[in-house]
């Protein structure tokens, strides 16, 4: 198959250090190559791929700061809709910004879902039926009443990156976009009361830096409390791998929450705030743990040596694995190809 897939221009593909998005959209574009469909990456020119490269601006945007990043986006669909014959299928990643141009798309239009759902995305996409979108977990799919959503693809890594470490260090691990949604506050309250060592690791976007530097900070003491800055792939292995716990406890409906199997990947067991898709990627008592507040994790935090890390390891192979993911979206593709032959 011919197949564009569509970067948000954000973050590069895939991403220096945070950007879940990005990483997913790298591995799928790689392991599509690898199969021998002809891939071609619509991203900004940083970006690295074995697909081919069409790139749309130099820097990705947040490094850029353009005083107009958004006339960069419509710099993306000028090219995307000049090139559309030379593809079968767009599988889109850049969600509301594509949608209004779909009307000017002829190839058929997969978008994955991969933020929460809001009042007004749900308005937007109820209007473009003709698009294909695909939910990332059931809980996703279930707050969207009304779209077209055609398939929930979890997603998948490619397990054989993610280094399994039987012996962790004396630390739980908190790693994520530092907002308050994310939960780093509510981490520090579970490591304090618990007397544990804490190791904070994320980047710090512009509009939450006053939240960082007079909420957070005086909180980090760079002793039981540590901040080590954003982690790109190769120090956030590190970082999950000898964590002997994983904290997630998030604050919003979380769509799917990709550091969740990558830290059960590296046989790091789970504590998370029961919202959104995590009782989808937790099972209880096995992987880790669902709970609703800072005493409940504090809990379940002395009952964390009872999980298995090989358990948790072999868990994330057989049901988060990139070719399972890759399976899904292939099929997917022929499905809807399939359908528009026989109209």
């Amino acid at each position: 198959m011919r197949i564009a897939q569509v970067a948000p221009l954000w973050i590069p593909v895939p991403p220096y250090t945070y950007g879940g998005t990005e990483l997913v959209v790298s591995w799928l574009c790689d392991e599509l190559v690898r199969r021998g469909h002809e891939v071609t990456l619509f991203a900004t020119e940083e970006s690295r791929t074995s697909a081919k490269l069409i790139p749309i601006w130099p820097r990705s945007l947040w490094r850029a700061k353009l005083k107009a990043p958004h006339a960069v986006f419509s710099l993306l669909y000028a090219k995307l809709i000049s090139l559309q014959d030379q593809f079968d299928i767009i599988h889109d990643h850049c969600e509301f910004y594509t949608a209004p141009y779909s009307k000017f798309l002829k190839p058929k239009i997969v978008t994955t879902l991969h933020h929460p759902l809001t009042e007004e995305t749900i308005i937007l996409y109820k209007k473009f039926p003709d698009i294909n979108f695909v939910a990332i977990s059931k809980n996703q799919r279930k707050s969207a009443p009304g779209i077209n959503i055609v398939k929930t693809i979890y997603h998948g890594l490619p397990i054989e990156r993610y280094e399994f470490n039987q012996n962790p260090q004396n630390y739980i691990l908190w790693l994520s976009k530092i907002m308050p949604q994310k939960g780093i506050a509510e981490a520090i309250d579970i490591a304090k009361l618990s007397g544990e060592n804490l190791i904070i690791s994320g980047n710090i976007p512009p509009e939450y830096g006053d939240y960082f530097d007079f909420r957070i900070r005086p909180l980090i003491d760079g002793k039981k409390i540590q901040f080590v800055g954003a982690s790109d792939f190769e120090k956030k292995i590190e970082l999950l791998k000898n964590a002997k716990a994983f904290i997630f406890p998030v604050k919003r409906p979380e769509p799917f929450g990709l550091v969740v199997i990558e830290a059960m990947a590296c046989g790091v067991p789970v504590i998370a705030f029961k919202e959104g898709s995590l009782p989808e990627l937790i099972e209880e008592g096995k992987t880790g743990f669902l709970v609703n507040n800072i005493e409940g994790a504090c809990q379940v935090l002395k009952k964390i040596k009872k999980i298995s890390r090989e358990y948790c390891r072999e868990y994330i192979k057989k049901n988060f694995n990139l070719k399972r993911m890759v399976n899904r979206y292939e099929k997917l593709y022929k499905k809807i190809l399939s359908h528009e032959k026989k109209t």
